[in-house]
């Protein structure tokens, strides 16, 4: 097969570690493997692996100072600090959209920023784009998941309601992420379900390409399943660890399996708040946090069955790499999560009610056999339709087509 012609491609990314960076890492070092490849990033991202292990890649890390938030009883005024923060933003990405123009790259890969979603770059940019997006910023298009600790206080919660200057804040950060996006060149989206979501917000057409699983590190070890139930994300609300913990609360005791979370990334609060829902549930939950990736397959492997429920996940790159590994999965049916579990077949799909979930869990853990079957299904499923080898092609023929396109092309617009 006759290789497309050598690029010369930037990429950016403003991302901390989770499952938006692993496929920028992989981009990175894949791409790098048949084209010229740069990484502009900021020093606010996860630096741990902001270059490939292999091969070595190019990198420019800009510097990036944001003003802290007040504490009480001047936080109110803190979303005024948010918005400046974020004009500072902007002025730093103009600096690195200036240094990618002066290099003439053929055309930019834009990663999403932890800050604005959307990154500003892409409103600076005079290089042709391509808008990797993984999801919307979603605490501005979607309802907030809500938590005691959150809501422990009525008259903070009157406050945030009626707040104008929270107001302001939102509404600026909508209209920011909403200008970035839409002067990319191109928007690809990571799932059908973040391509709905994105073309009902930005009202541009917006194509699919979803990021694969290097399924050779996830062999098969013959390691004898244990009866745990493994899930595996940020200790954030949005991941759906209570409903996870309160499944497995309506096993019957006796039956009841324990629980392990593996995070890249712990909220204290969050962590304090699925400590005291375990107990008061009598449910034995084991928390970890930034394990290798050896001992996350390791914990792959011997699960029992992963159990995955996020809230509206626009992907869920956990649940493949759990179907690489062979484990057997119990996720939750609906988002990002129903476009890479056939259910019955690689897994099972429950809807989010705490007793039917917990009933698909604890049929998976006993039935071993039909647990090995979908297992072995889901690898095979994963390695046919989920592979890198795939998806690197479709994404190095969009960046190919995006590098002959004039920026500032008329955007295809959704009807």
């Amino acid at each position: 097969m006759k290789r497309m012609r050598r690029l010369r491609i930037a990429v950016y990314h403003n991302l901390h570690s989770g499952g938006a960076k692993r496929v920028t890492v992989e981009h990175l070092r894949r791409l790098s493997a048949h084209h010229d490849v740069t990484l502009f990033t900021l020093d606010t991202a996860d630096l741990a692996f902001a270059s490939a292990d292999e091969p070595a890649i190019d990198t420019v890390v800009m510097p990036y100072s944001a003003a802290r938030v007040l504490r009480s009883p001047f936080g109110r005024l803190n979303p005024l600090i948010v918005m400046r923060n974020v004009k500072r933003m902007d002025q730093t990405c103009r600096k690195v959209a200036g240094k990618i123009d002066a290099g003439y790259f053929d055309v930019v890969l834009v990663h999403p920023c932890q800050m604005t979603q959307a990154p500003l770059l892409l409103s600076a940019l005079h290089t042709p784009s391509l808008y990797y997006c993984h999801e919307l910023p979603r605490r501005l298009y979607e309802p907030e998941v809500q938590r005691p600790y959150k809501v422990d206080k009525a008259r903070r919660v009157f406050l945030d309601r009626y707040d104008p200057i929270r107001k302001r804040m939102l509404d600026a950060m909508k209209v920011w992420d909403y200008d970035a996006a839409t002067m990319a060149t191109r928007i690809v989206a990571n799932s059908q379900y973040t391509r709905a979501n994105v073309e009902r917000a930005y009202r541009r057409t917006v194509e699919v390409c979803p990021p694969g699983v290097d399924a050779n590190l996830f062999q098969l070890r013959g390691l004898k399943r244990e009866p745990v139930v493994l899930s595996v994300g940020a200790l954030t609300p949005n991941k759906g660890f209570d409903f996870i913990i309160r499944a497995v609360a309506t096993i019957e005791e006796k039956q009841r399996p324990s629980v392990v979370i593996i995070s890249n990334y712990q909220e204290p609060q969050e962590l304090a708040f699925l400590t005291d829902l375990a107990g008061q549930n009598k449910v034995c939950v084991t928390f970890k946090t930034r394990v290798s990736e050896a001992e996350l397959h390791d914990a792959y492997a011997r699960a029992g069955c992963l159990a995955y429920a996020p809230v509206r996940e626009p992907f869920g790159l956990a649940a493949l790499e759990a179907m690489a590994a062979g484990a057997p999965v119990v996720g939750v049916n609906e988002g990002g999560v129903r476009e890479t579990i056939v259910d019955g077949v690689t897994g099972v799909l429950a809807p989010r009610n705490a007793a039917e979930f917990g009933q698909r869990i604890l049929e998976m853990l006993r039935d071993e056999d039909r647990a090995e079957r979908m297992a072995a299904a889901a690898r095979k499923h994963v390695v046919s339709r989920f592979n890198w080898e795939g998806h690197m092609a479709r994404l190095e023929a969009m960046l190919l087509e995006v590098a002959q396109m004039r920026k500032g092309a008329p955007a295809r617009v959704v009807a």
